[in-house]
């Protein structure tokens, strides 16, 4: 029974300042702390803190689900995004069969299934999303919850390819209010931060983005590509499915094109391995004849370094 590997702690500056205070506290800092977003210096090195976090790859297991954005123990406001990343499998919409591609499920503050040869039953504690999506919007009530993803196919029956089980704290209402860092906090405020950027709800109502990066930002070589789309669902090229598609990235150097990826497969994950130099990643999302049905902006990364 493949599932996602635990994902590593994180050093216990950035776990929390006791989170639940500094979330609820830093919304309405006063003049003292910078307001900080992605392209401000404070908001660009606490993000960029976590780039290897995001990026890295977990060759561990073939076959995995995982939550792309969310750790065990992050403090969210609510509502939050969540993003599902799968790897070694493709996604199709439920009622569609495939053998390499599934759909996902949310376990909602309930454990496995016990029968695993059942279907998963639709509750508040089981959140199906069969129509091949990649991330969601969840609403929960003020308090712990756990939360596991468990992907199944295409009559809801489970692979039985789940993650690990996280727990975490809804810490009160999402507003407008931008959370801060304290420069003279920075890893405690900059923890409370980044849990709340990376779980913010999407805008968009039909849009194609990359997950884990921004633009700007530097990486090392190899690393992890996670690509989501909101409004419509993934399916496999050739696939006779109604408002799907699959990704795609052109990856520019300057003028030339350096690479383009098609995950015609359903995959919404990719491995680059590019030498050091500065690149532009343009996400597509191609329906099943090629024909792109949506293009987002262009993300300037840099690779610094170059693993082997």
């Amino acid at each position: 029974m493949p599932h996602a590997a635990p994902a590593p702690a994180l050093p216990r500056s950035r776990r929390t300042c006791g989170l639940l205070l500094c979330l609820l506290t830093l919304a309405t800092a006063g003049s003292a702390l910078a307001q900080t977003g992605a392209s401000d210096p404070l908001g660009r090195r606490c993000w960029q803190s976590y780039t290897a976090e995001r990026t890295a790859l977990d060759l561990r297991e073939p076959v995995a689900v995982s939550f792309t954005n969310l750790r065990q123990g992050y403090a969210v406001r609510s509502p939050f995004w969540v993003d599902f990343g799968v790897r070694g499998m493709g996604v199709i919409p439920a009622g569609h069969q495939h053998a390499r591609a599934g759909h996902h499920h949310i376990l909602i503050d309930t454990p496995l299934p016990r029968d695993h040869r059942a279907q998963i039953p639709f509750s508040n504690t089981h959140k199906h999303f069969g129509k091949g999506q990649t991330g969601a919007e969840l609403d929960l009530p003020p308090g712990k919850h756990t939360l596991r993803l468990l992907f199944a196919d295409h009559e809801h029956r489970p692979y039985f390819v789940y993650s690990r089980e996280i727990t975490i704290e809804v810490v009160g209402r999402r507003t407008a209010a931008p959370l801060r860092i304290d420069p003279a906090r920075f890893e405690e405020s900059c923890a409370a931060w980044y849990q709340d950027q990376v779980s913010a709800p999407r805008s968009g109502e039909r849009e194609v983005y990359i997950k884990n990066l921004r633009a700007e930002e530097s990486v090392n070589s190899p690393f992890v590509l996670s690509l989501g789309v909101v409004g419509l669902g993934v399916a496999p090229a050739g696939q006779a499915v109604k408002d799907s598609g699959h990704f795609s990235v052109q990856i520019n150097r300057g003028s030339a094109s350096v690479q383009r990826l098609d995950l015609k497969d359903g995959r919404t994950e990719a491995v680059l391995d590019l030498p050091r130099g500065d690149y532009e990643l343009e996400a597509r999302f191609l329906d099943g004849q090629g024909q792109v049905l949506l293009k987002a902006t262009p993300l300037r990364i840099s690779v610094t370094r170059q693993d082997r």
